[in-house]
C-alpha cells in the first residue's frame, strides 16, 4: 500500500531543507506545502501545537516535528542510503556535531549580522571559534561522512553553512569563510553546492539577500527595544 508523505515548510529555512534533502536523497516522493511562518495557518497550528514551527513531516496519519527528530524518523522508516552511520560511536559524534553547529555556530553567526560594539565582537569571535572546530572535524576528508558517503547526516544537517553564511557575510560586510583559514570547509562547500540535488532545491541568491536584509532590520529593532527596556528597569 502506497504511503503519503507531506512536508510543511518555509522556503529558506535550513531546518526544512534538512528534511527535504533527506527525503530526496532517499528517493522518497512527498508533497511540499509552503507555510507563512509570520502568519501561521490553522493547519500548522493543529499539526504542531507545541512548537508551532516548521518543518512538519506528515506520514500517512503520523505527524513528526523538530528537524533532528524528523531526520531520524526518515532514516529508520526508509533505510535505503542511510544518513546516520551504523557504528554507535560514529552516530553519537554525528549527532554531536549537528547540535554543535546549530547551537554554537548558527546562533552566533546570525547575531554577528545585527549586533553592535562589544556584543558584535563577541559574536564574531564565537563564530570563528565554532568554524575552527568544524574545520578540524572536516580536515582530511572530502565529506563529513568520509570516503564516498557524500551526503549523509552531517551534510544534510550542516549544509546550511554553504548557502546561508555567504548571504550573512554580504549583508553584514564581514568574512567568516576565509579560504586560507578554512580550506577544508571551502573545498567541501564547493562540492556541496555543485550537487544537482542541492542546486535544484536552493532558492535564488537575490531572494535570500532581500529576505535576510529585512530580517536583520527586524533583529536590530528588537535588540534596540530590549536595550531600552533593560535601561528602564535599571533606572
Amino acid at each position: 500500500m502506497a504511503t503519503k508523505v507531506k512536508v510543511l515548510g518555509f522556503w529558506c529555512s535550513p531546518f526544512v531543507f534538512r528534511v527535504v534533502w533527506a527525503l530526496k536523497l532517499k528517493g522518497v516522493e512527498f508533497e511540499y506545502i509552503e507555510e507563512d511562518v509570520f502568519n501561521k495557518s490553522t493547519r500548522l497550528l493543529e499539526l504542531n501545537p507545541v512548537h508551532k514551527k516548521v518543518p512538519v513531516l506528515v506520514h500517512d496519519d503520523k505527524v513528526i516535528v523538530e528537524s533532528f527528530v524528523v531526520l531520524e524518523y526518515i532514516d529508520e522508516t526508509w533505510p535505503q542510503d542511510p544518513l546516520l552511520p551504523r557504528d554507535p560511536y560514529e552516530r553519537a559524534m554525528a549527532r554531536f556535531w549537528a547540535k554543535f553547529a546549530d547551537e554554537k555556530l548558527m546562533q552566533t553567526a546570525v547575531k554577528s549580522t545585527w549586533a553592535k560594539g562589544e556584543e558584535k565582537e563577541d559574536a564574531l569571535k564565537a563564530t570563528m571559534e565554532a568554524l575552527e572546530k568544524i574545520e578540524g572535524e572536516l580536515k582530511g576528508k572530502s565529506y563529513f561522512g568520509g570516503g564516498e558517503n557524500k551526503y549523509a547526516y552531517l551534510e544534510v544537517t550542516i549544509g546550511w553553512i554553504n548557502y546561508l553564511i555567504p548571504i550573512w557575510e554580504e549583508i553584514a560586510s564581514i568574512q567568516f569563510l576565509d579560504p586560507k583559514r578554512f580550506p577544508a570547509i571551502t573545498a567541501w562547500k564547493s562540492k556541496f553546492l555543485d550537487n544537482t540535488l542541492i542546486k535544484e532545491t536552493l532558492p535564488p541568491r537575490e531572494k535570500l539577500l532581500i529576505y535576510f536584509r529585512e530580517r536583520v532590520k527586524h533583529w536590530e529593532i528588537d535588540a534596540t527595544i530590549r536595550e531600552l527596556t533593560e535601561t528602564k528597569l535599571e533606572n
